[in-house]
């Protein structure tokens, strides 16, 4: 028996029952009743923008494959790969383990447009650095900016180690970018090779990746109550803080995970209210790109059956 073949989704299982006790716990007291007050309390306008927020959000995700497919010189119907992506994207954060689940829709698809199977591998390694890339250079602006974040979730400041850690990061983004100016040579694993991405390709990663996460903690911040409200910046601080949490833990949907953290982010705010906010988020970012997404597989496979039957 291969227990590595068990080893993560056992993890993300349990990481999932834990977060959900301890989420019971925080909420103690909460009705059913609160929360649906704490949702109707939502003005039109917030449900707009979370939604706006949301459409931006898979629009900047879609860019990470076109992006990839710049890098690896592969054209590739631009409706088609934006189709591609929204799938890939709306399935994997639902099932946890985006990179290999995001992988077998790309390999799936992309076979279909003559990429071959290093090509596809290099598309994903590359989309794969975009969001990291995108996350360290985002989250070294807020600690350097907003270096109390930190205390939010330690309960004790550390200001100083908050700032040298956000300048740090920035330094190591940096550091990429000027490795593509330098023109480095290609990274070689067998006869796997990756090539360090043209400088034009690394501001292209700086600036779609971080719209991608800024419009994801747009969803939250438009669907919080005015009341105790930190501002767009510290939710953006907790959002980058959960969302990485809640990826690490391997849980389906961060579910119970992203909830338990960014209540811990946000405790100086009432509970019902950040909890209808991230519900209005499950729902826009992944409760309706999921059905939309299934949709597509099912067409998509149709459409593949019905060529290989004529």
């Amino acid at each position: 028996m291969n227990w590595r073949r068990y080893f993560w989704p056992v993890i993300g299982i349990a990481a999932v029952a834990f977060s959900l006790w301890l989420l019971i716990h925080e909420l103690r007291g909460v009705s059913l009743d609160d929360v649906w007050a704490g949702i109707a309390a939502i003005p039109p306008r917030g449900w707009v923008l979370a939604a706006l927020s949301s459409v931006v959000a898979y629009a900047s995700l879609a860019g990470y494959d076109h992006i990839a497919l710049l890098h690896i010189g592969k054209k590739v119907s631009w409706l088609f790969v934006t189709l591609c992506s929204f799938t890939t994207y709306a399935v994997s954060h639902n099932i946890g383990g985006s990179v290999f689940s995001g992988a077998v829709i790309r390999y799936r698809a992309y076979g279909t447009r003559g990429l071959t199977g290093q090509e596809i591998g290099v598309l994903v390694a590359i989309c794969w650095f975009t969001f990291i890339l995108s996350s360290v250079f985002l989250g070294g602006l807020v600690l350097l900016f907003e270096p109390q974040i930190i205390e939010r979730f330690t309960g004790a400041p550390h200001h100083g180690a908050a700032f040298a850690a956000g300048l740090a990061m920035l330094i190591l983004v940096g550091a990429y970018a000027f490795g593509s100016w330098l023109r480095l040579r290609p990274l070689k694993i067998g006869s796997f090779q990756l090539h360090y991405p043209a400088l034009p390709i690394v501001a292209r990663q700086l600036l779609v990746g971080p719209v991608e996460l800024l419009a994801a903690a747009a969803i939250i911040y438009f669907a919080l109550p005015e009341t105790g409200n930190p501002g767009y910046f510290v939710v953006l601080g907790v959002f980058m803080v959960s969302f990485s949490i809640g990826l690490l833990s391997h849980a389906p949907g961060a579910l119970g995970v992203f909830e338990v953290v960014f209540l811990t982010g946000l405790s100086d705010m009432d509970p019902v209210g950040v909890l209808a906010a991230l519900l209005v988020f499950r729902l826009f970012y992944l409760i309706i790109p999921l059905l939309i997404g299934l949709c597509m597989v099912l067409y998509f496979e149709h459409s593949q059956y019905s060529k290989g039957g004529s």
